[in-house]
């Protein structure tokens, strides 16, 4: 068999007779790699997949209360990194673009009708479930 270059690293290797279509080298990096692109596509794919990802996590957080507090208090300079990185995250994200789910709005309240809901920006960024979308009126009822 011949080489082949890794998807991940960009290294040549040579592929296992038992996986013909190997693309990942065997460097745990890649293979967390490939994982991760795995479990991205799946949840993305598979609602019960997805679910049970969510429930896993709940149960983990639920057997193991105040972990990331503890650590974060162990590790400050993961935490201060942690934070950094956020901050930059955040500046791709457009900051100004952060919605909470306590804000109210002085938007004007919307006449009766037919109205279209469609996502603004798939960039925005968005706490618990908000999204930021844009009414167009199809249909105005007469009052």
């Amino acid at each position: 068999m011949d080489n082949r270059w890794c998807t991940a690293c960009g290294a040549a290797f040579l592929p296992r007779a038992q996986a013909p279509h190997q693309s990942y080298c065997a460097e745990p990096a890649c293979q967390r790699e490939r994982r991760r692109l795995w479990q991205k596509a799946k949840r993305r794919s598979d609602p019960d997949y997805l679910e049970n990802q969510i429930q896993a996590q709940r149960a983990w957080v639920e057997r193991n209360p105040g972990y990331w507090a503890t650590y974060r208090e162990k590790n400050p300079g993961y935490a201060a990194k942690n934070r950094a990185d956020q901050r930059g995250r955040n500046a791709k994200r457009r900051i100004s673009k952060i919605a909470k789910m306590d804000v109210s709005s002085t938007a004007p309240v919307l006449d009766a009708g037919i109205y279209e809901l469609r996502p603004l920006d798939r960039e925005t960024f968005a706490k618990m479930g908000v999204w930021t979308v844009q009414l167009t009126v199809l249909s105005a009822s007469s009052a």
